[in-house]
């Protein structure tokens, strides 16, 4: 991979399935997020699912995917991970990561 393709900038939208609601799913999100220096937004939906969507350059992004897919909050469990949308941004739409009610 060049280099420029791990700065390129990304944007995916996410949904999490399995006990990702009133353990701390979100604000773990945003914990993780904000350290690996992503911007973007998370959600719980009526689905008991959580949804949301990352920004951040490519490398970082994966490693949120990957957290997503795998870690999660202490108390969660994850039985399935989404990512759709996937697009190249010439730049960054949010400022911060926030939790969206």
């Amino acid at each position: 991979m060049a280099v420029d393709e791990k700065s390129t900038l990304l944007s995916v939208d996410f949904e999490i399935f399995g006990k990702v609601q009133g353990v701390f799913f979100r604000k773990f999100t945003q914990k993780e997020s904000q350290r690996l220096g992503l911007v973007g937004w998370v959600r719980n939906t009526p689905q008991n699912s959580v949804d949301g969507q990352i920004q951040g350059p490519r490398e970082q992004v994966e490693l949120m995917n990957a957290w997503l897919q795998t870690k999660g909050s202490d108390k969660s469990r994850i039985d399935k991970a989404c990512f759709t949308h996937e697009r190249t941004l010439d730049a960054l739409e949010f400022t911060q990561f926030k939790i969206v009610k």
